[in-house]
């Protein structure tokens, strides 16, 4: 009899371990997944803020008569392409899909601000200055979300990946998070020239 009373509460002690356990994992997951969230959100918070002040400057551009109609054409197709984009962040393949289209209208929008160099009358608009200042902020912004997502996603994808949580992940369907990567391209050096004809 006190065999199977001790064998009772040494089955009820692991069954309570593996509860409290499971419990933890569960709890950690969630919080990490939340984090992720959290810091995807303000990726696509700074994505907006550059979309909007792109929107200012095309609109500060199309005022200007004799302005490139083409190029900016290119960004205002490719700003409706990266704005309609839905991400999700458990499919990598949706946020490769987002990162192309931004670096599309990243791109494109590159391609206008060297056009408008030819364009004097532009150049001295109060709009137009504030846009330039404005979108180097910006930019720094994008990057640093894009870090903080990536920390996210890191800290998350060791809690997935990790024993005893691996094992828990698997059994309430936590998978891991895609990372966002750098822009195709971005790791060869720009040519630049510098020899004045």
């Amino acid at each position: 009899m006190k065999t199977k009373s001790l064998g009772l509460i040494v089955v009820i002690a692991v069954i309570l371990i593996l509860g409290g356990c499971g419990c933890n994992s569960y709890n950690g997951l969630v919080k990490g997944d939340q984090s992720v969230q959290n810091a995807w959100s303000n990726v696509e918070t700074n994505y907006q803020r550059r979309t909007d002040l792109y929107n200012s400057v095309v609109k500060t551009i199309q005022g200007s008569a004799n302005f490139e109609k083409s190029t900016l054409q290119a960004v205002i197709d490719a700003r409706s392409k990266a704005t309609s984009v839905q991400v999700d962040i458990n499919d990598p393949a949706t946020l490769e899909k987002y990162q192309q289209a931004q670096g599309q209208l990243q791109s494109a929008f590159g391609r206008l601000m060297a056009v408008a160099e030819a364009y004097p009358q532009l150049q001295t608009t109060q709009a137009f200055r504030d846009f330039q200042t404005q979108i180097e902020g910006t930019e720094n912004r994008i990057n640093i979300a894009r870090r903080d997502y990536n920390d996210a996603v890191n800290q998350y994808n060791l809690q997935v990946r990790t024993f005893p949580n691996s094992i828990f992940a698997g059994l309430f369907h936590f998978q891991t998070k895609a990372y966002y990567k750098a822009d195709a391209g971005s790791e060869k050096a720009p040519d630049i020239n510098f020899d004045i004809k």
